[in-house]
């Protein structure tokens, strides 16, 4: 087998990044930041622990780089929906599907491990007062009023509907598991709430 070009190596060098990443985001938001090892992320990835390190010099620049992705993702994500063609309730519907992806479960799981945690890195504060949940509700807010004013939303303050919406959307990641037999609704479902 003939040896790796540069260009081999690079993609390699990330799929085992991203590899470890993932792993990390799995370990991470069922033991948060302080019940964490680097040798727990290690064998989730299936990978030494010595070449986890090559990649990330400590569990806390994994943390920070995980909640910095989920944060500026969620962002993204509701910025692109929202200039999306659509009625207002087929993009808030865009939007629920996309967090109710299966992946997105640890996101939130390692984004709410974050916020009730007491010692978190400096910077991943920073991130949480940059990303805020009021700049991706605030990214939403005209969608919503288009939504009440053509009568397919509910009366009331878009911003705190908004809020609520997303926290018992949060609050079902968070709760359900695949274990219980139920597994999460839909967003036809999750829209209910929302819609006259």
């Amino acid at each position: 087998m003939p040896p790796l070009n540069e260009e081999q190596l690079d993609q390699l060098r990330d799929e085992r990044r991203e590899q470890i990443k993932y792993a990390a985001l799995r370990v991470f938001a069922c033991y948060g930041l302080c019940g964490t090892k680097m040798s727990m992320i290690a064998c989730e990835a299936g990978v030494s622990q010595g070449l986890s390190y090559r990649y990330f010099k400590s569990k806390d620049e994994l943390f920070v780089e995980l909640i910095e992705e989920a944060m500026r993702e969620a962002l993204e994500a509701v910025k692109y929906v929202s200039e999306q063609p659509g009625t207002p309730t087929e993009l808030m519907a865009m939007i629920t599907e996309g967090m109710l992806e299966e992946n997105n479960k640890y996101y939130f799981m390692l984004v709410q491990q974050a916020r009730t945690s007491e010692n978190m890195p400096e910077r991943v504060k920073q991130i949480f007062e940059q990303y805020s949940n009021q700049a991706i509700i605030d990214q939403l807010v005209s969608i919503f009023i288009k939504g009440q004013d053509a009568g397919e939303f509910i009366a009331g303050d878009p911003q705190q509907l908004l809020f609520w919406y997303f926290a018992l959307i949060s609050g079902l990641m968070l709760q359900v598991q695949e274990s219980d037999g139920y597994g999460l609704p839909n967003a036809t479902f999750l829209m209910r709430v929302l819609l006259k």
